[in-house]
C-alpha cells in the first residue's frame, strides 16, 4: 500500500474516532443539567477574557498568511480578531449561559378521550458537524450553542483561521473540563486536509446534522455531496425597498448603515430598489450618500441619471452578493415590482422595506420570501445576537426544520411522551 493510502486510511480512521468520541459525549450531554452547561459557558469565557494575549498572536499569523494570500478586504475583516471582538465573544458566550435550557422543554401538551396524556419533549440532535470558513468567532458561536442545546459539536473552521480557531478552541476545553464534562463534547478537526469535510459528509453514523457556513462553492459541496441532512444558507443577497412613503432621511440612514456598517456579512445589503413615485427626490441623495462613503454604485438607467459616479448595472448585478463596498440600485415600480425583483433575483435570507405606509409595509413582510423580513430596519441586524438568541451558527434559507438565525432552539428537535394507566388499543 503507497503512503497516500495509507495516509487517506489514517485519516480515516481519525475521523471515525473522532465521531465515535462525539457520539459517546453526545450521550452525556443529552443528560446535562443546565447548570452544568452553564459552567462550562462560563469558565470558557473566563478563559477567553485570560487568553485574549494568545488568542490576539494566534490570529496575527492567520492574518500574515492571508494578506500574503491577497484575501479582499471584506474576507480579512472576517478574520481579524480585536481586543474588542475577542470580549464580544466572551460576552456571547455569556449570553448563551444566560438563556433557559430548550432540553426537556414541553413544547405542548394534551389529553385523548381515553385518557393518554401526550407531550411533545424537546430534545437534542445529537451531533453537529459545522463546517464554516474565515472567521474564527464562529469556533465559539458553535461551540457554545451546541453545547447549551445538549449536542456534541465537531467543528471543522477554514485553513485560513487555523491558529485562531485552535486558540478560541482550547478556552471551550478549559470550560468543558472545568465542569467535568466530557472534551470531546466539543471537537476541532486537527486537520486541515480538504479531505477531512468530505469524510464528515460521509459520517451519518456519527453525525447528525451538519451545518455549513462560507462561500457558494463550500455551501454548494456540501448540499451536493452530504448523506447526512444540512442546515444551510446560500448566498445573503439582501434587500432594501425604499418605498414613496419612507421618511427620506430614515431611508438615507439605514441604507448607509445596510450596506457599509461590515460589508462582509451576510446581512449586508447588496442591492438598493428605489420606488419610482419618489426618485426624483429621494434617488439622488440615496445614491449620494452612498457614492461619498466610498460604495460603489452599479446602477441601471435612472440611476446613472442620477449621478455620473454610477457604473452601469448588468444583468448578473442583480444577482450578485458582493461582500464589498459595492451596491447595485434600481428604480421599481413600487412594491409589486419589488416584490417580483426579490423573488427573481434574492436569495431568501434577509430585506427590508423603508415605508411608513403601514398597509405597503405589511404586503412586503407578507409576500417576500424570506427567512428575514424587516420593516424600517437594517438588514445588518439580520444576527442571532440581535435576536436575544445569544449567538447563531448561521442564517438558514431551509424551509425545513429551521430558518432564519440558527441558536439553540434550533439545534434541538423533539420527541413524543406518552403517559397511560394500561390502556390498550381496541
Amino acid at each position: 500500500m503507497s503512503t497516500a493510502e495509507n495516509t487517506a486510511d489514517d485519516l480515516q480512521q481519525e475521523m471515525l474516532d473522532l465521531g465515535a468520541r462525539a457520539r459517546a459525549a453526545a450521550s452525556v450531554l443529552a443528560k446535562t443539567t443546565a447548570q452544568a452547561k452553564n459552567r462550562a459557558l462560563l469558565q470558557a469565557a473566563s478563559a477567553m477574557r485570560a487568553g485574549s494575549a494568545d488568542i490576539l498572536a494566534a490570529n496575527a499569523l492567520d492574518m500574515a498568511a492571508a494578506e500574503r494570500r491577497d484575501l479582499t478586504a471584506a474576507l480579512l475583516d472576517r478574520l481579524l480578531l480585536t481586543e474588542d471582538r475577542i470580549e464580544a465573544m466572551a460576552k456571547g458566550l455569556e449570553a448563551v449561559a444566560e438563556l433557559s435550557d430548550p432540553v426537556g422543554d414541553i413544547i405542548a401538551e394534551w389529553d385523548r378521550p381515553n385518557g393518554l396524556r401526550i407531550s411533545r419533549v424537546r430534545v437534542p440532535l445529537g451531533v453537529i458537524g459545522i463546517i464554516y470558513e474565515s472567521r474564527p468567532n464562529v469556533t465559539a458561536d458553535a461551540g457554545a450553542l451546541c453545547l447549551k442545546s445538549g449536542n456534541a459539536a465537531i467543528l471543522r473552521g477554514g485553513s485560513e483561521s487555523v491558529h485562531s480557531s485552535r486558540a478560541i478552541h482550547r478556552c471551550l476545553v478549559t470550560g468543558l473540563t472545568a465542569a467535568a464534562l466530557p472534551e470531546s463534547a466539543i471537537q476541532l478537526l486537527p486537520t486541515t486536509d480538504r479531505a477531512a469535510v468530505g469524510m464528515m459528509l460521509t459520517m451519518p453514523q456519527h453525525i447528525d446534522i451538519i451545518v455549513p457556513r462560507g462561500g457558494r462553492g463550500l455551501i454548494e459541496r456540501v448540499q451536493n455531496e452530504s448523506r447526512v441532512p444540512v442546515i444551510a444558507h446560500l448566498d445573503g443577497n439582501c434587500h432594501i425597498y425604499v418605498d414613496a412613503s419612507a421618511d427620506l432621511q430614515m431611508a438615507r440612514d439605514i441604507s448607509l448603515n445596510a450596506k457599509l456598517r461590515r460589508t462582509g456579512i451576510c446581512g449586508a445589503s447588496e442591492t438598493l430598489l428605489v420606488d419610482r413615485h419618489c426618485a426624483t427626490t429621494y434617488l439622488g441623495p440615496l445614491v449620494k450618500d452612498l457614492l461619498d462613503a466610498g460604495c460603489e454604485v452599479r446602477g441601471d438607467d435612472d440611476t446613472q441619471g442620477a449621478d455620473d459616479r454610477v457604473v452601469p448595472a448588468n444583468e448578473d448585478d442583480w444577482g450578485t452578493e458582493y461582500l464589498d463596498s459595492i451596491i447595485a440600485v434600481k428604480v421599481v415600480d413600487g412594491v409589486t415590482e419589488a416584490i417580483s425583483h426579490i423573488e427573481t433575483y434574492g436569495s431568501h435570507h434577509t430585506e427590508s422595506i423603508i415605508a411608513d405606509d403601514g398597509g405597503v409595509a405589511e404586503r412586503f413582510l407578507a409576500e417576500v420570501d424570506s427567512a428575514i423580513v424587516l420593516h424600517n430596519a437594517s438588514t445588518q441586524f439580520a444576527d442571532g445576537g440581535e435576536f436575544g438568541m445569544g449567538a447563531e451558527i448561521g442564517i438558514s434559507t431551509n424551509r425545513l426544520h429551521a430558518r432564519g438565525p440558527v441558536g439553540v432552539e434550533q439545534l434541538t428537535s423533539f420527541k413524543y411522551v406518552v403517559h397511560g394507566q394500561g390502556q390498550v388499543r381496541p
